[in-house]
């Protein structure tokens, strides 16, 4: 990827490069992925300064089950805000405008759909009012473990780039110009290797005029030990606008992204997961661009308005997204120098199909007319289909693996 600094970069993207840096620049020194690393008082000093900063006085605390601190924040007191981009920020609680013949369940009654529900361990002990939203509580080990929550660069699928670091059995839509997309993620646990991850997730990416990648927003189900000391399957957000150089990060780790929806935390856990041979489950996400404020939102189930990625983060996506990738990633360390075993999707190959194969179906992609489309100008990416492969249809596909085997040493 190109640094995100070149030269002729319009001006404006210069000065929002510089105050997204003046927030994680601080974090650089600690965000190393050894967790056998020796930190400094200095550095650790940074991290307890970060924290301050990042975990806001909350109006109740919910303990979960799965070891999670939840912390139920001020809507208008979450991190979002501390982006100096957003200091004047009008929050917005629901988008100005919809897509045409899409209807948002403003009900907000769960008990009257319960195959739309999205549960997660911490609602057996305790709700967050309205008016709140639920923060999943960062500590000083999250911080010194992970890179500050913020990806890798290279981790936009793309064969030729990252090979060996990272795996995918992916479906890429590209050639016009995108405001929306839709996506049901089957949800699965895989087995995952320690410092390795495995996601299900979509990408909605932008260029730059000069045709190079720097603006992103993603979301999905993830097992990340790295980022969380944890096997658990995790509902995340992540946005980047720099490539993933300085600028981003999962969840509310940063100021960014703003969420509305006191029910759901990001970087939560949720069951339960789909079972070979039997009950599958799965998550329906669906992002557009609101026509009126030219934010992101994104919605879950058709009944969970999580929040939005505000315009003003981004400059290509400010506009329109380039492309839409669905799929799934794997991160493969090569310990030993053998391929991972960390597993992607259900850890089972395509061909096995429904009930044993991971999938990702309803996809649509939409266009300036806000129009809800099948994928069209598309093409897959998997990188070593004897590890993980992909099985296309119409508007779905099946993917994963089992990483390595026979054919995959």
């Amino acid at each position: 990827m190109a640094p995100p600094c070149r030269s002729g970069r319009a001006w404006s993207r210069a000065i929002k490069m510089t105050l997204c840096l003046f927030f994680l620049a601080p974090m650089s020194s600690v965000g190393i992925r050894n967790t056998n690393t020796v930190f400094s008082k200095k550095q650790k000093l940074e991290v307890r300064q970060q924290l301050k900063r990042l975990n806001k006085p909350s109006l109740k605390t919910i303990k979960s089950p799965d070891g999670d601190i939840i912390d139920c924040v001020d809507v208008y007191k979450q991190p979002a805000f501390d982006h100096p981009l957003l200091k004047n920020h009008t929050i917005q609680m629901r988008p100005r405008s919809h897509p045409e013949g899409f209807s948002f369940d403003e009900s907000n009654n769960v008990s009257s759909n319960s195959k739309s529900e999205i549960t997660q361990p911490w609602h057996l002990n305790g709700r967050c009012p309205e008016g709140t939203i639920p923060i999943r509580r960062t500590n000083e080990k999250d911080l010194l473990r992970a890179n500050y929550g913020r990806k890798k660069h290279n981790t936009v699928p793309n064969v030729i780039d990252t090979p060996d670091l990272h795996e995918y059995a992916s479906l890429r839509e590209q050639g016009d110009r995108y405001y929306g997309m839709n996506a049901e993620i089957n949800v699965w646990n895989p087995q995952v290797q320690a410092a390795e991850f495995s996601l299900a997730q979509f990408w909605m990416e932008a260029v730059d005029n000069n045709g190079v990648f720097i603006d992103s927003i993603e979301a999905g189900a993830m097992v990340y030990y790295d980022l969380y000391n944890d096997h658990e399957t995790r509902l995340f957000t992540y946005w980047t606008s720099d490539a993933y150089q300085n600028t981003g990060c999962y969840n509310l780790m940063c100021p960014g992204f703003v969420q509305v929806d006191p029910r759901l935390a990001l970087g939560a856990s949720f069951t339960p997961y789909s079972e070979y041979a039997g009950v599958q489950k799965s998550v329906n996400f669906f992002v557009y661009k609101d026509d009126e404020e030219g934010h992101w939102w994104l919605h879950l189930n058709n009944m969970y308005l999580i929040g939005y990625w505000p315009s003003s983060l981004f400059s290509a996506l400010s506009d329109s997204a380039t492309s839409v990738t669905w799929g799934g990633e794997v991160a493969n360390v090569k310990f030993g120098g053998q391929h991972t075993t960390t597993q992607m999707g259900s850890g089972h190959f395509a061909e096995e199909g429904p009930s044993r194969a991971s999938y990702f179906q309803n996809l649509k992609v939409m266009d300036a007319h806000q129009l809800l489309r099948g994928p069209r100008d598309n093409h897959r990416i998997v990188t070593h289909p004897t590890c993980y492969n992909f099985l296309k249809g119409d508007d779905f596909f099946y993917y994963g693996g089992p990483g390595r085997n026979i054919d995959c040493p």
